[in-house]
């Protein structure tokens, strides 16, 4: 009977975006260790995405910080970073070896240390290289999803997000979708079923038909189509915004409490990131951020334009 290869345990149980800036950090793993059975706990809403990213060989079903169901792995990789809880889920797995940033509260006092400001994608990276490992901080393309989109060519507006100091007004985002519409775009709004009502909102005050209403109609895989064969896609600081960046379809991506120097999509000329904070920090409020509403509409149709110019030139 063959030996069993040895395990590679990478821990990231967040949501999509997350798992979105680990995608150089999980191939970079990949490279590192070829004859390990990498295995990532995460979302196991995100398993279609995590096909596509062609690195992973199990998905483990995972959504907090007790440790995931595997026992001994041979190397743990802290993606995850919320110290010191996630050093203590994985350090609860019993691996032969750790890898994870700094974190003596753990008892894991070796590794890099955590800086206050450094991109996510640079972050993981970064901790790839501390083991050893060679990522490519621009390796973050998707392979295709196994289903058409719903819209080729469609211009997304997306209004949602996790936390309302990330939503920009409903009523800014109409004024977007109707200048788009009225530049001969055709213009869907998206959005999770919990936010369907808020995208007929928009999809309604935009003067748009109500079959441009998409929210709650397109499942994950179907959503990454729609993106990919998206003219444009206009979002908050939320994980859609993170699939633009994996197809590398043009994005006007609106910033509030968080900075794109964390959270941006590549430096690009078909992405634009806008942002008026004056710090970085995490809020998560009911109310959109004082940072987020310092961006107009004006600001935001200004910024399609230009990205949708460098895509037609490219």
């Amino acid at each position: 009977m063959p030996e069993a290869a040895p395990t590679l345990l990478a821990l990231r149980a967040l949501n999509l975006g997350d798992l979105l800036v680990t995608v150089p950090a999980l191939r970079g793993l990949r490279r590192r260790y070829p004859g390990h059975r990498l295995l990532l706990a995460v979302n196991p809403a995100l398993a279609p995405l995590v096909r596509l990213i062609g690195a992973v060989d199990e998905v483990v079903p995972h959504r907090d910080l007790r440790p995931p169901p595997v026992r001994a792995p041979d190397v743990a990789v802290d993606l995850h970073g919320v110290l010191p809880d996630s050093v203590r889920a994985l350090r609860g797995t019993r691996p032969a070896r750790l890898v994870a940033f700094a974190c003596p509260e753990a008892g894991h006092p070796h590794g890099p240390a955590v800086r206050d400001v450094e991109h996510e994608v640079a972050k993981w990276c970064r901790l790839v290289r501390s083991d050893g490992g060679e990522p490519d901080e621009g390796d973050l393309l998707l392979a295709p999803p196994d289903v058409p989109s719903p819209r080729p060519g469609a211009a997304i507006v997306h209004p949602g997000a996790a936390y309302g100091s990330k939503r920009w007004p409903a009523g800014r985002f109409a004024a977007v979708a109707a200048a788009l519409a009225a530049g001969g775009h055709d213009v869907v709004v998206t959005g999770s079923a919990a936010e369907r009502d808020l995208a007929a909102r928009v999809a309604g005050e935009a003067g748009l038909p109500p079959e441009a209403n998409l929210a709650g109609r397109t499942g994950l895989a179907a959503l990454a189509a729609l993106v990919r064969g998206a003219a444009l896609l206009v979002c908050g600081d939320t994980g859609v915004a993170h699939l633009a960046s994996a197809y590398e379809r043009p994005s006007v991506v609106l910033f509030g409490p968080a900075s794109p120097r964390i959270w941006g999509p590549p430096g690009k000329p078909v992405h634009a990131a806008l942002w008026h904070g004056d710090g970085e920090r995490e809020v998560q409020t009911d109310v959109p951020d004082p940072a987020l509403l310092r961006i107009t509409v004006e600001e935001v149709v200004h910024a399609a334009s230009a990205v949708l110019h460098c895509s037609y030139s490219a």
